[in-house]
């Protein structure tokens, strides 16, 4: 039989290995919302006054042409992923 203290412990958010597993996610989430940040940046952000009609850059120095459409889903998957990463670091400090 358990105590009383047991089970109130057991039932409580934030005991066993959710904690570490909610810091790991929210870690990783901010490294691909970062790693999606800087793709954002040198695909598009950089290169925002080149893009013609077409939606496209050529970069002659390169031979690297950009396509308009790609920072679009940087963008959106750096600002997810942000999100994403604030959300489970908010669970993870609130018990």
């Amino acid at each position: 039989m358990q105590s009383a203290l047991d089970l109130e412990t057991m039932g409580r958010i934030g005991t066993g290995r959710r904690p570490l597993l909610r810091a790991i996610l929210s870690l990783a989430f901010l490294a691909l919302s970062g790693f999606s940040a800087q793709l954002y940046y040198s695909t598009h952000f950089k290169w925002r006054d080149c893009f013609n009609q077409l939606g496209r850059c050529y970069d002659p120095e390169t031979g690297v042409v950009y396509l308009e459409q790609s920072g679009a889903i940087w963008l959106a998957l750096a600002i997810s992923a942000f999100a994403i990463a604030a959300y489970q670091a908010w669970r993870w400090t609130r018990r």
